[in-house]
């Protein structure tokens, strides 16, 4: 970023060619796998990116300053869509609001979670990952995708690294309870 704000387009690019594809399916996964919805969302994330060049300021590794910023905008957009913040969505009916349109995902190009898998399993993980309630699935998404460490996601989602331990371990519980036949 501080490349990028001296001038340096390629550097951009790299940032950019790094982090897009990540960044892409974080959203996608919580979007419901609606792409037009993604799409907005990431073009956003990256033009807020670009205008912040100036202000950037490292105090942290540049993928959790990004995160920070998907995750800000996730909030937003649920906020327009359904009048909810994340940390509502542990309530049952607001949860069912927002995820009513979660679909699995057809393509698993560059996917971490779903590379080695065929299509029928791929289907089945994301199905199972829709049913992952949603702060349990964000902090999943952000140490799967986003590639984040505990400490990382704690600070981000402003809660400890004990209550993100247990996010994962009742996220990878319900994905393994939802799974256990394709071991």
């Amino acid at each position: 970023m501080r490349a990028y704000d001296g001038g340096d387009v390629r550097a951009f690019e790299i940032l950019y060619g790094r982090h897009k594809a990540a960044t892409y399916r974080y959203f996608l996964r919580h979007a419901g796998g609606q792409a037009s919805t993604a799409d907005e969302l990431h073009q956003d994330l990256w033009l807020k990116v670009v205008g912040a060049r100036k202000r950037y300021a490292a105090q942290a590794k540049f993928s959790t300053w990004l995160y920070t910023l998907a995750r800000h905008r996730m909030i937003d957009h649920w906020r327009a869509r359904h009048g909810v913040s994340l940390a509502s969505l542990e309530d049952a009916e607001t949860l069912t609001q927002a995820e009513e349109s979660f679909a699995a995902l057809k393509d698993g190009r560059d996917d971490p979670l779903g590379r080695s898998m065929d299509l029928q399993a791929r289907q089945r993980l994301l199905a199972a990952l829709a049913d992952v309630p949603t702060l349990q699935r964000d902090a999943f998404l952000l140490h799967i995708e986003g590639g984040l460490p505990l400490e990382e996601i704690a600070g981000l989602t402003a809660t400890s690294v004990e209550t993100v331990k247990s996010r994962l371990r009742y996220a990878y519980g319900r994905l393994r309870k939802a799974l256990e036949d394709l071991q």
